[in-house]
């Protein structure tokens, strides 16, 4: 009897010290459980509806308004040149002069044909309206000799058309041995010198040309912010060749297509360049005011949570944590643009926290 009562002093002993000795990590998460389990006061607000006007800084690139790499239509030997690099040409002018014998000469040959077949349709033609006029006679002309004078007619009408039309083609091969400027423009490139044979084969341009004086301020503008485009867009830019120097200029035309590989708009903007102090090629920093369309959702920076899955800001719905995930979008002082599931209506914690767990039980502060 005495030993079964130590045995069960010991037993209890031992209970008593297994209750009292927890690891403090169970400590920790038996008091985080007592926490959680009481509401938390915290402070919420809620969205705001707004359509401010936003600035967007993206890199843009100056272009002239009009490039093109003037190539040879016809084969043959460069006999002068009327240009170098840097020479200023007006639409028309003339660049090079081509030589080529054989075009000459086969337009000489195209144009004796057609003169030929020329004399033979006017016979042809003056003998059918003899024989129609004399056919009005009863008997006078068989029917059958106006048929094969009509017949001969029309095919010498033909065979005339036809060589009209292969002396215009010879013609016109005979004109494209005179290079001609199809702009107004600033010669950037030469490629060529006098006896050089060209066309062909040869895929080097002879000339570049580009317009200086009027440019094209190309920008990409990211897909979130397509929309906020507007007719009047407007803009500021420098570049760093003329550092301090701010340039403007207003929306000139939008590819209204978005980019699949880049998920971006490509956007113009028109700039004069009579002073030539922009050069076609430069970089330049951009800075956009936009504005969205409609009104979206502001909320404060700090109610968003950015963690590994994603950015999230909490709810609180029925007293009740929930994440709900968001898009971030531009920012305007303190506040920031969300899309998501979430109303003007909603409340939100104003100071969100990861480390506040979904189902967390808040009350809002008074």
């Amino acid at each position: 009897m005495k030993f079964q009562n130590i045995f069960i002093l010991t037993a209890l002993a031992g209970s008593i010290f297994s209750i009292t000795a927890c690891s403090p990590n169970e400590k920790a998460k038996a008091k985080q459980v007592q926490v959680f389990e009481r509401p938390l006061f915290l402070e919420t607000t809620r969205a705001t509806m707004d359509r401010p006007v936003y600035s967007l800084s993206l890199p843009g690139e100056l272009k002239p308004y009009e490039q093109v790499d003037i190539f040879p239509k016809a084969k043959g030997f460069i006999k002068k040149i009327y240009v170098d690099r840097g020479s200023k040409v007006k639409k028309g002018q003339l660049l090079a002069v081509l030589e080529a014998p054989e075009i000459s000469q086969q337009y000489l040959s195209v144009q004796s044909d057609q003169r030929k077949l020329y004399e033979d349709y006017q016979f042809s033609r003056q003998a059918f309206q003899r024989l129609k006029k004399a056919s009005l006679k009863n008997g006078a002309v068989a029917e059958i000799e106006l048929e094969r004078v009509r017949a001969q007619f029309r095919s010498d009408s033909a065979a005339y058309i036809a060589a009209k039309a292969k002396t215009s083609a010879s013609g016109q091969l005979e004109k494209y041995l005179r290079i001609l400027a199809p702009f107004d423009g600033t010669v950037i490139d030469r490629n060529v010198s006098v006896g050089a044979l060209v066309g062909e084969n040869n895929q080097e341009p002879l000339f570049s040309i580009a317009q200086q004086e009027h440019l094209r301020l190309t920008v990409a503008i990211p897909e979130k912010h397509a929309h906020s485009l507007q007719t009047n867009t407007s803009v500021t830019f420098t570049v760093s060749g003329r550092p301090g120097k701010v340039y403007s200029s207003n929306l000139s035309r939008n590819s209204s297509l978005l980019n699949q590989t880049s998920r971006s708009v490509t956007t113009e903007f028109d700039i004069e360049n009579s002073s030539r102090s922009l050069s076609g090629g430069e970089y330049a920093q951009v800075k956009l005011k936009l504005q969205r369309p409609d009104s979206t959702l502001w909320v404060p920076l700090t109610s968003l949570i950015h963690t590994q899955s994603g950015i999230f800001i909490l709810k609180v719905d029925k007293g009740l944590v929930q994440r709900v995930p968001v898009i971030e979008g531009s920012r305007k002082d303190s506040l920031i643009e969300v899309f998501g599931d979430i109303t003007s209506t909603d409340d939100i914690i104003k100071k969100a926290s990861e480390e506040l767990e979904e189902g967390s039980r808040v009350k809002s502060k008074q």
